[in-house]
């Protein structure tokens, strides 16, 4: 059974693009931070670019099921939440096989 399509506002398009120009991530790492694969990034950075240069604005948005930019941040910090909490894991299990050893 297929995935149902998520559809994301205009104010959320518009900050991932404005996040992979201004800080210099790569469209991969906002998308990760964002918790979004890395294809939807560069195809809103794709249209966005074309939009541009058409003189007209970019996305039109479908935002049936849209994330507000509070909830994108929510969603990219319990991400790094958990990239955290193994990190951590991992050092535990190397201290503890380390303390073995002596």
């Amino acid at each position: 059974m297929p995935k149902p399509r998520e559809s994301y506002s205009l104010e959320f398009k518009q900050e991932a693009v404005h996040l992979v120009k201004t800080t210099g991530k790569s469209c991969a790492e906002v998308a990760r931070d964002l918790g979004l694969p890395p294809h939807y990034v560069v195809r809103w950075r794709q249209q966005h670019e074309k939009q541009e240069s058409a003189g007209r604005p970019a996305f039109t948005g479908r935002g049936n099921a849209a994330l507000s930019a509070q909830e994108a941040r929510l969603k990219a910090l319990e991400r790094e939440l958990d990239v955290t909490r193994q990190e951590r894991d991992i050092l535990k299990k190397a201290l503890a096989f380390f303390a073995k050893q002596s």
